[in-house]
């Protein structure tokens, strides 16, 4: 009985694996109107971030992903994604100038973020996932006390180096 279990845990645990999300598909505008659509970043990690301009957790992110392009050159992209219902362009502009943000901020209307949260009860934020080149959400993070150093330590660093060594 006990192998069997084994096994089974085991079996579980590859095809988990093996099955990987594929990321929604999307096309949304900067503040500048450039439109950004997921098949843009083929090929490389995307690091897409949902975040919201009030958000403390999310300034103190912005601080770690500055440090992602320098780590990673083009290997790795990188995504913000926030509401325009909770935030306005004005905002977002104060922010991404406040915080010198090199990376383009997408506005959406909630059907982004709903089909990646797939929740009808909006998202908390920092919301996180990392998509591998080939368009699979290999990692989904909310920021609490178990993610705590991906937000605010190195741990995102580690997780990028997962996705990256997938290829």
């Amino acid at each position: 009985m006990r192998n069997f279990l084994a096994v089974l845990l085991c079996s579980a645990a590859l095809v988990s694996a093996q099955n990987a999300r594929r990321a929604p598909g999307f096309a949304l505008p900067d503040a500048q109107l450039h439109f950004h659509d997921l098949a843009d970043y083929r090929g490389k990690v995307l690091v897409l971030e949902f975040m919201q301009t009030t958000c403390a957790h999310c300034a103190r992110f912005a601080e770690i992903l500055a440090q992602v392009t320098p780590k990673y050159g083009n290997k790795v992209a990188i995504l913000a994604v926030t509401n325009v219902n909770t935030d306005s362009p004005a905002q977002i502009a104060q922010y991404v100038s406040g915080h010198k943000i090199g990376y383009p901020v997408l506005m959406d209307q909630g059907q982004m973020m709903f089909s990646y949260i797939l929740s009808p009860k909006g998202a908390e934020v920092p919301h996180v996932y990392l998509i591998d080149a080939n368009g699979y959400i290999r990692g989904d993070y909310v920021y609490d006390m178990s993610t705590h150093d991906i937000f605010e330590g190195k741990g995102l660093f580690a997780e990028i180096d997962k996705v990256l060594s997938r290829k």
